[in-house]
């Protein structure tokens, strides 16, 4: 019974997977189908409340769930629930089947959640493909549009490319240790592969370039502005959050250190990636002018921040990164949000000049964008700052100088495209430009009241983050301990 409870949030998502298949078989409602997808969600986010409760149990050797999975499974429900929430208005604008997407959606969920609790490369490579599975139909859900279909076979190819990379990587790492525990991946990382064989040293390059792709690190990010470009904005909002969340969990768990952090040979090529990613999202971004491969390419920038967290380690790194998820999650999905809500039928809210005079006609909605801008480009009073304030205590109490410094520096050109389109909102409507009918028209309950609790979310993390802050720091404490 204690095992029932404690694995109860992933056997409720995958339960209402179910119910969804079998209600979509027996009667089409989207509006039903939409209700029961969020209360699945919002039972097994009461479940998450309830076993996190009990002490950490591990499910034979493939799971772990402690505080630390519970809270970022947790992270990830509320991050699906706003999708479901954003998604409603847009799937109704549009002629498609709109009942399997809440399916698919769910099954991702449940995917990133398994990974985010992985303690073995069984269930990781499991949570892996169920999570990059229900992606590649999701990304290419609109069939009507060139773009979906394009970008869903550029990632099918290559997350299918990465995903055999990584698996051919555990292999090794098995063949050599014997063992499937990632505790034997982790102590390779924390000894820099050190009297290590070729083999197994090998196996930790190619498992770490199978996540590299997953997070969008440089030089594994090519394929992040074009699928950010052609997916529907409910799905990017989903592949910026869920679908890195879930990884990021992992990886935290897995290369998390207690004192001076990652070091060695691994440690400077993660320094290496983490600069890189930091420098070319941000300097790639400013020459865009779509506001989703902007966002793509900022979120490049914002894995690397993340990377300078994890570098730093010690007992304020996996709480700054973890802070750092929950900020971005907030501030991303009100950012794809407020496009979604402006989108029409036809046409999606993607270009800095579709934002032209946009307060001027929907205030509410432009406060919120500019809102989001602000938090991610660490303005004080957003979610945005703290969570960099917190990175950067936590690499100058490692002396990571370099990587702060590079962090400083690419933040401050990242004000440049982030004030852009503020600016392009702000400024008087342009008469040569069209007005889009969706401006015309009001913008869905649904999509409001979401926009409205993440621009609050936003706000309270960036002047009260006492609550948040003292949770993450217990679930992180025992981490890598």
């Amino acid at each position: 019974m204690d095992t029932a409870i404690a694995i109860s949030p992933l056997l409720i998502t995958s339960a209402a997977a179910v119910v969804l298949m079998l209600v979509i078989a027996i009667k089409r409602s989207h509006a039903l189908t939409c209700i029961l997808a969020l209360l699945g969600l919002a039972a097994a986010f009461a479940s998450v409340l309830l076993a996190s409760s009990a002490p950490p149990r591990e499910v034979n050797s493939f799971l772990i769930l402690d505080l630390y999975s519970y809270l970022y499974i947790a992270i990830l429900l509320i991050a699906a629930a706003f999708v479901f929430l954003f998604s409603y208005d847009y799937l109704n604008r549009r002629q498609e089947h709109r009942e399997e997407f809440y399916l698919l959606v769910l099954l991702a969920t449940t995917g990133a959640m398994v990974l985010a609790a992985s303690r073995s490369f069984a269930s990781l490579f499991l949570g892996l493909e169920l999570l990059s599975v229900a992606l590649y139909a999701l990304i290419a859900y609109l069939r009507s549009e060139t773009t979906c279909i394009e970008a869903g076979i550029k990632y099918l190819v290559l997350a299918a490319s990465s995903s055999a990379v990584l698996l051919f990587g555990l292999a090794l790492i098995y063949s050599e240790s014997g063992s499937m525990e990632l505790s034997q991946f982790a102590a390779m990382v924390h000894q820099g592969g050190q009297g290590s064989s070729i083999v197994l040293l090998t196996g930790l390059v190619l498992a770490l370039a199978g996540i590299g792709f997953k997070l969008a690190v440089v030089p594994f990010h090519l394929w992040t502005p074009d699928v950010y470009e052609g997916a529907p904005l409910p799905v990017t909002a989903f592949i910026a959050t869920v679908s890195k969340g879930g990884m990021f969990a992992l990886v935290l768990r897995w290369l998390y250190a207690t004192g001076t952090g990652l070091s060695g040979a691994l440690g400077t090529v993660l320094v290496v990636m983490a600069i890189a990613s930091m420098l070319a999202g941000n300097l790639l971004a400013l020459r865009q002018n779509n506001v989703k491969r902007i966002l793509a390419y900022s979120s490049i920038a914002h894995m690397g921040y993340l990377l300078v967290a994890l570098l730093a380690g010690g007992a304020l790194g996996a709480a700054a990164a973890t802070y750092y998820v929950a900020a971005y999650f907030a501030t991303i999905l009100g950012a794809f949000g407020a496009m979604t809500a402006l989108s029409g039928e036809r046409w999606e809210a993607a270009s800095i000049e579709s934002y032209r005079g946009l307060f001027w006609e929907r205030p509410f909605v432009a406060a919120a964008f500019t809102t989001m801008l602000l938090s991610l480009a660490g303005i004080p009073l957003t979610a945005g700052f703290l969570g960099k304030f917190y990175i950067l205590t936590a690499g100058v109490s490692q002396s990571r100088w370099l990587l702060l410094f590079t962090l400083v520096l690419s933040s401050t050109i990242g004000l440049f495209y982030y004030l852009r389109i503020i600016a392009a909102m702000y400024a008087a409507p342009a008469e040569h430009v069209r007005i889009e009918d969706s401006r015309a028209e009001s913008i869905p309950l649904t999509a409001t009241v979401a926009l409205a609790a993440l621009t609050g979310l936003v706000l309270l993390l960036g002047v009260y983050p006492a609550a948040v802050w003292g949770l993450i720091v217990e679930a992180t404490h025992t981490l890598g301990g």
